[in-house]
């Protein structure tokens, strides 16, 4: 599959073995509001069973510089996604590992379009909805002809959507907007938190068939 796949909001081993090779495991850590949310602990124990081809990624908000460097030392992710402010006092190496996600105005919406961060600090960056109350997994749709400005303004730029994305949606969201990557959370529940794996083997499916379509 050369679209990357992140599932996101993981919390338990067997939803793991569904991460594509060349995809993402997400970890929600420290956001008590979100029923996803995971010790720094619980966090590290499941990364370490993320497959050698995927990549592990913890999703944060607001966090402190203390808090990313704990989480690259302790739970070994490959990437840190943060909703909200970058904390000041991290080096390159560690802001260049991170993946800031921009809030883009749902449609219909007033609200600002954000700016693109400069791609040489930030290879890349996670597009999801404004205002949602959680960090993801909120079942927000962003505007998606917002969303594929910001991928036609940044053409090769490692772009990743979210935000509403489902088995059912993905495909068309790939049409319309033409990102890197995307990012599926609640999409692929039964509940909030509960992956379930028909869905999330649904939504793999629906990208693999997009992409032969568009060979």
């Amino acid at each position: 599959m050369k679209t990357f796949v992140k599932f996101c909001g993981l919390t338990e081993p067997d939803a793991l073995a569904l991460v594509p090779e060349g995809g993402a495991a997400g970890f929600v850590i420290d956001v008590p509001a979100s029923p996803r949310s995971l010790t720094v602990e619980r966090a590290g124990e499941l990364a370490g069973q993320v497959a050698g081809g995927a990549e592990a990624w913890a999703v944060v908000v607001d966090p402190t510089a203390e808090l990313i460097r704990r989480i690259f030392d302790e739970v070994g992710v490959d990437r840190v996604q943060v909703h909200g402010k970058i904390p000041d006092g991290l080096d390159f190496l560690e802001i260049h590992h991170l993946v800031p996600s921009l809030p883009v105005p749902t449609s219909g919406s007033a609200a600002p379009v954000p700016d693109l961060p400069p791609a040489e600090s930030f290879p890349r960056v996670h597009l999801d909805a404004a205002g949602g109350p959680l960090p993801g997994g909120s079942g927000i749709r962003p505007d998606w002809s917002v969303c594929a400005s910001l991928v036609q303004k940044a053409p090769g730029r490692k772009l990743v959507l979210a935000g509403g994305l489902t088995p059912e949606n993905v495909g068309e969201a790939l049409s319309a907007v033409g990102p890197w990557g995307v990012d599926v959370s609640s999409g692929v529940e039964s509940a909030p938190g509960v992956k379930d794996l028909d869905r999330m083997r649904a939504f793999l499916a629906a990208v693999e068939s997009w992409e032969r379509s568009h060979a």
